[in-house]
Order: C-alpha cells, then sequence, then structure tokens
C-alpha cells in the first residue's frame, strides 16, 4: 500500500508540475491585458519555463546522480511552490519571466526521474502499471487542472490561481517527503556520457527527432487556443473552459486506449495518434467557427494527443532500456525545448500573421513527425 501509495503522490507532483507549466495556456489573454503585454508576448511565459526544462536538465540529472531521488523530487517540489507564489505576487512581466526560468529547472528534473521512480517503487512485475498510473496524471491536469485554473480565474483572477497553485505545490511536497520511500539514483551517468548517447544510439536518435516535431506543433498551436476560438468562433470564457475539458477527458480516453494497443502495436499507435493530430486541427480550422465543429476537433485533437504521448514515453524506454534515466532526460531536453520553442513560433505567428496561421503552423509540424514515422517503418 506505501509502494502504491508513492506512485499517487508522484502522479500528483506531475498534476502540479504540468498544470504550473500549461496554465498560461487558459490565462493568456487576462494575462495579457493585466500585464499590458501582448498574446505573444504573454506565451514566453510557456517559452521560458520550457527552455530552462529543456536546456538544464541532462546536466542537473547527471550532476545529482548520488543525490536520494526522494529528497532531490522533494527540493523540485518546493521549487514550484516558491514560484507559484512568486508569480502570484510579482508586480512586472519581467520578474514573472525571470521566475518560471527558474521553475523550469525543477520541472524538467522531475520529467526525467519521476516515471522511473514510481516504476522503481512498486513490485517489478507492475512497474508498466506504475508507469501508466503516474502518466495519468497528465490527463488529470488537461482534464480538471487547466480548465479549473481558467475557472479560479474567471471567479477571481490570475494572481489567485497561482496563489492556489502554490497552496497544492505544498500539499503535494508533504505528501512526497512522507510517503516516498528513499531511492538511490539509477542508471544515471555523467554529463558527457548523457550526450554521446543518442549518438552511438540509432532508435534514440530517431526517436528523439519524431518528438521535437510532434511536439513543436501540438504545443504550437495549443497554446493559442483560446485566442484562436475566442477570434473565430466568438467563443466565452465558459465555452473555453469547456472545449478544455473536454479535451482533456478525450486525451484521458486515448491515453487508456494507447494502454492496451502499446504492447501489441507501438509505432502504429503511434502513427495512428499523430495522424488524429494533423486531421483534427484540419478541423479546427474547417469547421472550428462554429461550437459544435470546434468540441469535435477538440475531441479528436484530445484522444491523439493522448495517445501519442504515452507513446512516445514508451519508444523512449524501449530504444535505451540499460539507461533509463538518461535517455528520459534527452527526452524532456527534447520534449520542453520543443514545447518553449512551439509556444515562441506560434506567438511569432499570432502576432504578425493571426492565431489561425499558428494552427496551420501545427497541422505542417504534426504531419512532417507522421511522415517521418511513416518513412522509418518502411
Amino acid at each position: 500500500m506505501r509502494a502504491w501509495s508513492g506512485v499517487a503522490a508522484i502522479t500528483a507532483s506531475l498534476f502540479v508540475f504540468l498544470t504550473t507549466e500549461l496554465m498560461p495556456v487558459g490565462l493568456l489573454t487576462p494575462l495579457s491585458t493585466s500585464l499590458g503585454v501582448t498574446v505573444g508576448v504573454a506565451g514566453l511565459m510557456v517559452t521560458l519555463q520550457g527552455v530552462s526544462a529543456g536546456l538544464g536538465v541532462p546536466f542537473i540529472v547527471a550532476w545529482t546522480r548520488r543525490v536520494d531521488r526522494r529528497i532531490l523530487l522533494s527540493a523540485l517540489l518546493a521549487v514550484l511552490a516558491l514560484g507559484n507564489l512568486v508569480t502570484s505576487v510579482s508586480p512586472s512581466y519581467p520578474l514573472i519571466l525571470a521566475t518560471r526560468l527558474v521553475m523550469g529547472f525543477a520541472s524538467g528534473v522531475f520529467w526525467a526521474i519521476g516515471v522511473s521512480l514510481a516504476m522503481r517503487i512498486v513490485p517489478e512485475r507492475h512497474a508498466s502499471r506504475a508507469a501508466a498510473v503516474v502518466m495519468s496524471g497528465i490527463s488529470i491536469a488537461t482534464v480538471a487542472g487547466i480548465p479549473l485554473g481558467t475557472v479560479v480565474e474567471s471567479l477571481t483572477d490570475w494572481r489567485t490561481t497561482f496563489l492556489i497553485w502554490a497552496g497544492l505545490s505544498v500539499l503535494v511536497f508533504l505528501a512526497v517527503a512522507i510517503i516516498v520511500p528513499s531511492l538511490p539514483s539509477a542508471n544515471a551517468v555523467p554529463v558527457r556520457e548523457v550526450f554521446a548517447l543518442p549518438v552511438r544510439n540509432l532508435p534514440l536518435r530517431r526517436v528523439l527527432c519524431t518528438v521535437v516535431l510532434f511536439v513543436l506543433g501540438h504545443f504550437g498551436a495549443y497554446t493559442f487556443v483560446r485566442p484562436y476560438l475566442e477570434e473565430n468562433a466568438s467563443a466565452p470564457p465558459v465555452f473555453i473552459t469547456v472545449v478544455l475539458m473536454v479535451f482533456g477527458a478525450a486525451g484521458a480516453v486515448g491515453n487508456f486506449a494507447a494502454g492496451y494497443t502499446v504492447n501489441r502495436s507501438l509505432r502504429g499507435s503511434f502513427l495512428v495518434g499523430c495522424a488524429g493530430l494533423v486531421v483534427s486541427m484540419l478541423l479546427l480550422l474547417t469547421i472550428g467557427s462554429g461550437p459544435a465543429g470546434a468540441v469535435v476537433a477538440m475531441v479528436l485533437w484530445g484522444l491523439s494527443f493522448g495517445a501519442v504521448q504515452l507513446c512516445q514515453v514508451n519508444m523512449t524506454l524501449a530504444a535505451a532500456p540499460e539507461t533509463i534515466e538518461a535517455a528520459m532526460s534527452l527526452n524532456t531536453m527534447a520534449y520542453n525545448t520543443s514545447i518553449a520553442l512551439g509556444a515562441l513560433f506560434g506567438g511569432l505567428f499570432a502576432d504578425h500573421l493571426g492565431v489561425t496561421s499558428v494552427v496551420w503552423f501545427g497541422v505542417a509540424l504534426t504531419a512532417a513527425s507522421l511522415l517521418l514515422t511513416l518513412r522509418r517503418q518502411r
């Protein structure tokens, strides 16, 4: 029971980390208005956190390879709680960006160690189930966390939203410190060996390229979903909240379905999910101007993202089973850097060509990921 309680605590950690990282997605409009910046500039809150999460993680994971993983995870949650608190009271946008930059380091390290930590605290025969439980935190965050943040903001303001998340981070910190058992690092290697891994490991290198493309496309478009729906579907805040919840619920279903299909055909599951991403964005562009069309597009988008998210983690672990933490740190670097670049490019497109162009950007990059996987399969 304590082992599975620890898995639950790690899942809660993923929830607060992910919701904190992506919370600006649902708050872009009020954030930009309150802070006196454009929507594209407000999107830098996602960009900078993604940059530090991606670029810093291989170094931090390697440098802390002798640190007990429970202590490390507790420290990461402490940084997250403090960062949310500072964001909620910050008087200036530059301070918020600096805070998000620091929080990104903590977020990146969590993604590198979280799943493997959960797999280690349960009996070996239940390791895959533990990983699936932790990954369900992604669906919980998208179903409940980000929409809940939007609701709180509509009832109060965005500062209160981040203050509440600071409190949640403290609660999860206490749960991890009390429940998760002490564990030394496993499979961690020096920095030079981390970066040499994709050079020697061709399957891992291919997986990382695939991840970069679909994450650039997905998050480039998803970061600007709220402005897109407001502009093209005249969507009020309540409808946007519902749409985000529908997206998250569909993601949970996609994640659950992929949990069964990846064991039969991991690459096939990814291909289906990636194709779904392309089609869903095209649907948003063609029928998303009406409420029903927007919901249909977001349901398919959520289903597809839930599937590819689980697939890409399994693809990374399958490519480098003997160096899990190192492989996951590279995956985290590729993933979070792509989130940052996706938000950055999306902001540039939004500010100069309009938010509709951001969705076309998503279509192009996810299609490239699909074509790369098809080519590799042949």
